[in-house]
């Protein structure tokens, strides 16, 4: 019986490889018979779609794309492609690929450039360098000036020496060189160290939704940086929406190509929609997605890790005092054997008893272990600081007094106490509310400047608002600082929905105090409208008498007794023309004399100072 085992097995694998290749002798002969009918009768098209320059709003040239029959499965090109891969008739598809697109473009008579996708394993081939595509080019009048050889990276790269020469030889007949799907492919990167492109396209993932995404947005920014540096032009693939759109402008990418722009097709439009020019020719800037408020999942234990030479359980006491007596800040000595922490020996415990008659003496000579101060509270160096807080506050309380050991999968690496902990937290928070507001998660005080910053470097018209609370402080102490972060998120969420999304920022810089940063060209209205929102919504807030009489009254500092009016919104509102100030410190004035302006009038109230002009305007809501 022991035998019969490894026949049958053998038979049943024997059986199924035999299966396998019938079935895929059934499937190859169909795919193989379209595919070559397709290359030898020429059955591709062409599509063409738009890259417009984002400063001009013109159209710098065109892509070349191909598609197979449209009766066909392999209409698709991943489909036309795949099967060419499978079949072994990748050169025959490119080359006729390559013939198709560049016939339709001359037969188009389409203006500007072309965009020529060339893979990578066919660029260093004969057929392309000998010169025939070249020649096909002369004999449709093309000039080679006006083709930019896209590199489609499908597979790896390895044969960089023989791609730069390659290109050398193309440059030299006239062609430009870009690089596709940066960001996407496998060795992208150093393509465009090695072979220093004009163009490169940045991968469509990292363009969509990067009006929403702000790793994405680095990303391109980081791009788009380089890019400056070394004299290379990017194009944003994938742009699919408005605010994609403006993202992309406001970053400075030069080029763009998207279904929002226009769609690929036989017979491309040579002009730019009337709504794409409207996006490229506007002054207003985009708003970029804020960076996550609270960054403490990114930080982890390790942070707070001091490295201390650990002492083995059989070190002598006498060891132990010795170091403790040569450094005075050295608080804690981790005992460990063989990298597992098994403790941590206390210096205020230590010379506390060591400090006793006689106990040096009885002491000194004895293994440091039994000085340990029970279990020892360990911590993996991968642990984030939120939840290290929680941890902590759990444990035994003399953790955060004693300390606790950072670890390595379970080896001992460093030490850490509560107070690294809670100066660690408070650093963050501190870091955290410069960027955002946690009461309301708007953002903070940084983005606040850097949205004015870019504002005037882009020379655009703005209003900037400065929105205050009037008689706060008084509504805090009498309905209670709970009641007091309701108003204060009230407040918060009339002036969001005031806003447009699209064109308009708001930030929360503390307390009850809010800025708005207007592109929208009815602001006033907006104001005007959030005004009317809050009178309506805070008279939720105060008890029925007091909205009867307009007021409450409390004692003041001075043990006398005030009245109070309801609390109301002042907006302090300048309109900013272009070169008109130098930098956001200069804005944040104008705006907080305008704000004191607003609250010199009582109620609901809006004034607006028009720097430069003869007067300054306000309105109260009636």
């Amino acid at each position: 019986m022991p035998g019969i085992l490894p026949v049958a097995k053998y038979r049943t694998t024997a059986r199924a490889e035999f299966l396998a290749k019938q079935a895929l002798s059934r499937t190859a002969e169909p795919v193989m018979t379209p595919l070559r009918n397709i290359i030898e009768q020429r059955r591709l098209s062409a599509l063409f779609q738009p890259i417009i320059d984002l400063k001009s709003g013109e159209f710098l040239g065109f892509e070349g794309l191909i598609r197979g029959p449209a009766d066909s499965p392999l209409h698709s090109p991943i489909n036309l492609f795949g099967a060419a891969a499978q079949q072994g008739l990748q050169l025959e598809l490119e080359m006729l690929t390559r013939h198709t697109v560049l016939e339709s473009f001359a037969k188009l008579n389409l203006p500007g450039n072309l965009f020529l996708n060339v893979s990578p394993a066919t660029m260093t081939h004969p057929s392309f360098k000998n010169g025939q595509t070249l020649a096909f080019m002369e004999q449709l009048g093309i000039e080679p000036e006006r083709v930019i050889i896209e590199i489609t990276e499908n597979q790896p790269t390895f044969d960089f020496e023989g791609m730069r020469s390659a290109l050398l030889h193309y440059r030299s007949m006239g062609f430009k060189i870009a690089i596709d799907d940066l960001g996407e492919g496998f060795s992208s990167l150093r393509l465009w160290s090695e072979l220093r492109p004009e163009f490169i396209k940045i991968d469509m993932h990292f363009v969509q939704g990067v009006d929403r995404d702000p790793i994405k947005l680095q990303f391109l920014k980081s791009i788009q940086h380089i890019a400056e540096s070394c004299g290379t032009h990017v194009i944003a693939e994938g742009v699919e929406t408005e605010a994609e759109l403006r993202v992309v402008k406001d970053i400075g990418i030069m080029l763009g190509q998207g279904y929002f722009i226009a769609r690929p097709s036989p017979t491309p439009p040579l002009l730019a929609s009337t709504e794409t020019g409207r996006i490229i020719n506007s002054s207003n800037i985009a708003i970029f997605p804020m960076a996550e408020l609270n960054q403490r999942s990114q930080t982890t234990a390790h942070k707070l890790l001091t490295y201390v030479e650990p002492v083995h359980p059989a070190a002598l006491n006498d060891h132990v005092f010795e170091r403790f007596g040569a450094n005075p800040a050295l608080r804690i000595i981790p005992v460990v054997k063989s990298g597992k922490p098994l403790g941590i020996i206390n210096r205020y415990q230590f010379i506390d008893r060591f400090a006793k008659p006689f106990q040096r003496e009885l002491m000194g000579r004895k293994a440091c272990e039994g000085l340990i101060q029970g279990e020892p509270l360990l911590v993996e160096k991968n642990m984030p600081i939120e939840e290290l807080s929680h941890f902590l506050a759990e444990a035994d309380s003399r953790h955060f007094a004693d300390g606790f050991i950072i670890t390595e999968n379970g080896r001992y690496i460093g030490v850490a106490s509560g107070q690294d902990l809670l100066r660690e937290l408070t650093q963050m928070q501190l870091e955290a509310a410069r960027y955002a507001n946690p009461l309301t998660l708007l953002p903070g005080n940084v983005p606040i400047n850097e949205h004015i910053e870019r504002l005037l470097h882009a020379n655009t018209s703005f209003v900037a608002c400065y929105c205050d609370l009037d008689h706060f402080k008084p509504f805090n102490d009498n309905y209670s600082y709970r009641r007091g972060d309701e108003m204060i998120q009230l407040t918060g969420r009339i002036l969001n929905w005031a806003c447009d999304p699209k064109l308009d920022f708001i930030g929360h810089i503390g307390g009850d105090d809010f800025i708005l940063l207007l592109q929208s060209r009815d602001w006033k209205t907006r104001c005007e409208q959030a005004l009317r929102s809050f009178e309506q919504a805070a008279k939720l807030m105060f008890r029925e008498e007091h909205l009867a009489a307009g007021g409450y009254s409390s004692e003041a500092r001075d043990g006398t007794i005030r009245f109070h009016p309801l609390t109301s919104l002042s907006i302090g509102a300048i309109q900013v023309a272009p070169g008109q100030f130098m930098s956001h410190h200069e804005v944040s004035a104008a705006m907080s004399d305008a704000k004191k302006m607003a609250k010199k009038t009582s109620g609901n109230y809006l004034f607006i100072e028009q720097r430069g002009a003869a007067a300054t305007q306000g309105g109260q809501v009636p």
